[in-house]
């Protein structure tokens, strides 16, 4: 049906109104709309978070810090730590003005009290709770150009609908005109 339309700009019909003309332009335009502007949404989504991580990746500082007290048993994970995700745990590192701080911060699974770990600073020395990592950078990147493409996309089609709609009133209301002068016509040729 859709290659219909779009056959119905060139083959010339006795019964094809402007309203038909103008379906099958929309059509057209709202496929190449999609085909160009959907995907470029999602790149420029997804390049926007990946910036905003590499911007944060620079701003922050390792520091060394120790466990202080042993992180909370992560549910389903085995003994020897071979379950992914992090655990949040208090460690304690010594500030760049030598004042030792503590606080919570997400450490890998199988750490106990006393334990090295690397914890992540902001710009301004805060312990930074839950630090993106790149792996979820580029998780993040991808959903969220996968989302932003597939809402561009649907919101293209939802105006084409709306175009739709509005040309079908329009074509509905000549039809009414038309169908009301035949029947004047033939009321008037009748004794």
């Amino acid at each position: 049906m859709p290659l219909q339309k779009i056959r119905q700009l060139w083959l010339p019909n006795p019964v094809k109104r402007g309203t038909d003309v103008a379906e099958s332009w929309m059509f057209l335009a709202t496929g190449l709309l999609i085909a160009v502007l959907a995907p470029a949404a999602g790149i420029t989504a997804a390049g926007a978070v990946n910036a905003a991580y590499r911007s944060q990746s620079q701003e922050r500082t390792s520091v060394s810090a120790v466990l202080a007290e042993d992180p909370p048993a992560r549910i389903g994970a085995d003994s020897a730590g071979g379950a992914g995700g992090r655990v949040h745990a208090t460690v304690r590192w010594t500030a760049t003005d030598g004042t030792v701080r503590t606080g919570e911060t997400a450490v890998a699974p199988g750490l106990r009290a006393g334990d090295r770990t690397t914890a992540w600073l902001d710009r301004h020395g805060s312990l930074l709770r839950d630090p993106v990592t790149r792996g979820d950078a580029v998780a993040q990147s991808i959903a969220v150009g996968v989302v932003t493409t597939c809402g561009t996309a649907l919101l293209l089609l939802g105006a084409n609908r709306a175009g739709v709609i509005l040309l079908d009133r329009r074509r509905y209301a000549q039809w009414d005109k038309d169908w009301a002068d035949m029947d004047s016509r033939w009321r008037h040729r009748q004794p």
